[in-house]
């Protein structure tokens, strides 16, 4: 296992580790491994729905 941080870049859709790293604002992470790495757009939806549901974050009253 290569040594390093994950990160996703968003825009060859991939991850990569630090060295093939693009530009900060195209890329997520940083994460411990290529699996957490590959899954960032996966966590970001999940999150997004979390944040869209919960009550505390509503504006509609």
């Amino acid at each position: 296992m290569a040594d390093g941080q994950w990160w996703y870049d968003l825009k060859t859709k991939s991850a990569v580790q630090d060295a093939r790293a693009g530009k900060i604002a195209d890329r997520l992470g940083p994460y411990a491994s290529r699996e957490e790495a590959e899954q960032a757009l996966d966590k970001v939806a999940e999150r997004n729905e979390a944040f869209d549901n919960d009550p505390r974050w509503k504006d509609d009253d």
